[in-house]
């Protein structure tokens, strides 16, 4: 997670303070300038490459806990595939619990079982298959409804529950709101839990860069974060992958004599060498 802050298609959580973005490895402040020319310039560099070949394992916690929110909503990551963040929403006060861009089910179950917890919604931010892929195993397991874009209505499989820009959903007594992010795919969505300061990102912001555009355009990209940049300051933000450490090299391709952005790869290299992952609480501000 990062304050205001899957397969291997996307990648990052952040938080936002003040005029620039705080984002994932602990919770580093990237200005929107910043983000988009290390994005962008990484997306023209390798046009007709996925991620999915530059993708390593995952090594990391099955399980931990990435919160300690005031509210009564839990937030738990879960890590799949190569370095696919799912992450699991538990309101203390109902029981209701949820999963975000589950790309498998396996770890999943797994987490729910170890927790004693039945899953109740399923949420996608959009409809690649490292963000769905564990859709129809936990539907049919749980009984869960799954929750996603109207525009990806017939792309996201088992879809219950289709939401619009604009649209306010409950997660027990938790207002979600839903913002069109698109720029990654068309039908790219992020949840906003105001109350709880968190939103769930999924592809279109990362740690030190954007999505991927395989549907999108550089001005729609450009949009979506800047609709995430003007939340409250304290707003915590959940990416979908952990890509930080190839993100801070290629930073530092363009920038070799940012003494701040040398510092904070240091950070996350020190993280991955622990097999740590570089989406935790502790306060660590990045400034450029």
């Amino acid at each position: 997670m990062i304050s205001k802050a899957s397969c291997a298609m996307a990648t990052l959580p952040c938080s936002r303070v003040r005029s620039g973005l705080c984002i994932l490895p602990g919770m580093r402040q990237l200005s929107l300038s910043k983000g988009l020319v290390y994005g962008f310039t990484r997306l023209l560099s390798m046009p007709f490459k996925t991620l999915r070949g530059a993708s390593r394992t995952l090594k990391v916690a099955q399980f931990c806990s990435v919160s300690n929110m005031s509210s009564s909503l839990q937030i738990e990551l879960v890590p799949c595939l190569k370095d696919n963040y799912a992450y699991i929403l538990h309101d203390e006060d109902t029981g209701t619990v949820g999963v975000v861009d589950p790309s498998e089910a396996t770890p999943v179950i797994d987490a729910l079982r170890r927790k004693n917890w039945n899953l109740t919604y399923i949420l996608n931010t959009h409809h690649h298959h490292d963000h769905t892929g564990g859709n129809q195993e936990l539907k049919a397991r749980y009984g869960a409804k799954v929750i996603g874009s109207v525009v990806d209505r017939d792309r996201i499989p088992g879809i219950d529950i289709a939401l619009n820009d604009g649209d306010k959903w409950m997660f027990a007594a938790h207002e979600v709101q839903v913002m069109d992010t698109p720029g990654h795919t068309r039908g790219h969505i992020s949840f906003h839990f105001p109350g709880s300061g968190a939103i769930f990102t999924g592809d279109t912001l990362f740690s030190l860069s954007c999505g991927k555009l395989f549907e999108g355009t550089p001005l729609q990209m450009h949009s979506s974060l800047k609709k995430i940049m003007s939340l409250p300051d304290d707003t915590d933000i959940y990416c979908g992958h952990e890509y930080t450490l190839s993100n801070s090299k290629f930073a530092l391709s363009i920038e070799p004599n940012n003494e701040a952005l040398q510092s904070y790869a240091a950070h996350i290299a020190h993280l991955r060498s622990k097999s740590l992952p570089t989406v935790s609480r502790k306060p660590f501000y990045l400034f450029f």
